[in-house]
């Protein structure tokens, strides 16, 4: 990883810790396996991709490391990875519910299609909603957790996505916001991520473009110049939410956007 010698001066964070990761064999979620088995987590990595995801496995360490595979819009898969960390290593103290999906970008409502938008919120937000529920199973005996969801700067603008998209990710602020409300009775913090646009594959997949196109194409929009976001920088904003250094964060959306969905660039002020 680019910057394993930074994270090596670290302490290790999660020491002892167990996580499931959805979506976790490629892009945000891939990079943030690694970022967490490097500070000490063991982790289950769920995903419908099966290679990618035993490969992963493979390269971190079998033994700290095990691949499930799990469709998020089925109960059953989510319950079973959850079960599936609590049998291999007795506990789950963190659920990063990264899975998600998108569909083409209509640029007009009219031409949306229901079973595209349906796919979208199933995906996006139901797996979200199975992910918060089977995490809270076990770790409400536990009396502590964090459950951290991957949201999108969709979660507090419009006219950045499709429809689908930008409700979906409203849906797991909504759901972030009223499930802390719940759990924190309990000890479990629950917060998510809304990241401004990266270059993952599911990204490229749906743009259609290479990953340096995409990343000079987000880039020229970017309200914070000279520097591009990384799925690293997605994965480091997850492991501070789920160390113990954000002991008192709950109900909490974190923007990893530089600044991008707080600017309105029709003013056009303060450019040079």
């Amino acid at each position: 990883m680019a910057t394993t010698s930074l994270l090596s001066a670290v302490s290790r964070r999660l020491e002892g810790k167990v996580a499931v990761i959805t979506g976790g064999a490629s892009g945000i979620g891939e990079c943030t396996a690694k970022v967490f088995a490097h500070h000490g987590a063991k982790l289950i990595i769920a995903d419908i991709q099966d290679a990618l995801g035993h490969s992963l496995c493979q390269s971190i360490d079998e033994t700290n490391c095990k691949y499930v595979h799990c469709d998020v819009t089925d109960e059953t898969h989510v319950k079973n990875a959850v079960d599936k960390a609590v049998k291999a290593y007795g506990k789950l103290d963190i659920i990063f519910n990264n899975a998600g999906t998108s569909d083409k970008s209509y640029l007009r409502i009219l031409k949306d299609q229901k079973n595209d938008f349906e796919r979208v919120m199933s995906v996006n937000a139901t797996g979200v909603f199975l992910g918060i529920k089977h995490a809270s199973r076990v770790m409400i005996p536990a009396r502590s957790g964090s459950i951290i969801s991957t949201a999108s700067v969709c979660s507090y603008i419009g006219g950045a996505a499709s429809h689908a998209y930008t409700a979906s990710k409203h849906a797991v602020l909504g759901l972030t916001k009223s499930a802390a409300v719940e759990l924190g009775q309990y000890g479990i913090r629950v917060n998510c991520l809304s990241p401004y646009g990266v270059a993952t594959p599911l990204v490229e997949k749906f743009l259609g473009r290479k990953k340096g196109d995409i990343e000079n194409l987000f880039s020229s929009a970017a309200n914070l110049k000279n520097v591009t976001l990384e799925a690293e920088d997605v994965a480091n904003a997850a492991l501070y939410l789920a160390s113990d250094e954000a002991r008192y964060i709950s109900g909490h959306n974190l923007f990893v956007d530089g600044g991008y969905s707080i600017a309105n660039p029709s003013f056009n002020m303060f450019q040079p």
